[in-house]
């Protein structure tokens, strides 16, 4: 089975910018004017183009918006380096929310990104948690 990570974004361009910027990923094809394809993890990640305040998928729900939001879902990206890779990250216009955080043989830094999405940078000792 293949993961396959859709973000909602407000603006192409600019996202494509920011995840190869800060994650070091390859923008491998857009796919209409509204989503781009973007490799170099271990799943493909596909940013979507919707503009805020437009409804999501589920009827009743709460319109899109782009400013900081909590959800339950949220993507670790593990880098050989945490300290370069942070550097990076807020280099490309990501927001620090946490101090580093060490954990079973692991260190994690969370970061928003400019579209108000969560996301967190981790280090392992080894190839995962003790």
């Amino acid at each position: 089975m293949n993961l396959l990570i859709n973000i909602d974004v407000p603006d192409l361009g600019p996202a494509v910018d920011f995840y190869r910027d800060a994650l070091g990923l390859t923008l491998n094809r857009f796919l209409d004017d509204d989503v781009a394809e973007l490799t170099g993890a271990s799943s493909r990640l596909y940013l979507l183009q919707n503009a805020a305040d437009t409804p999501s998928s589920s009827p009743g729900s709460t319109p899109r918006h782009y400013r900081r939001h909590w959800t339950p879902v949220h993507l670790d990206f593990v880098v050989e380096d945490l300290d370069a890779a942070a550097r990076r990250a807020e280099h490309a216009g990501a927001q620090r929310e946490s101090e580093c955080r060490e954990w079973r043989g692991s260190r994690c830094i969370s970061f928003s990104d400019p579209f108000g999405h969560g996301f967190c940078l981790i280090e392992f000792t080894n190839d995962t948690y003790a």
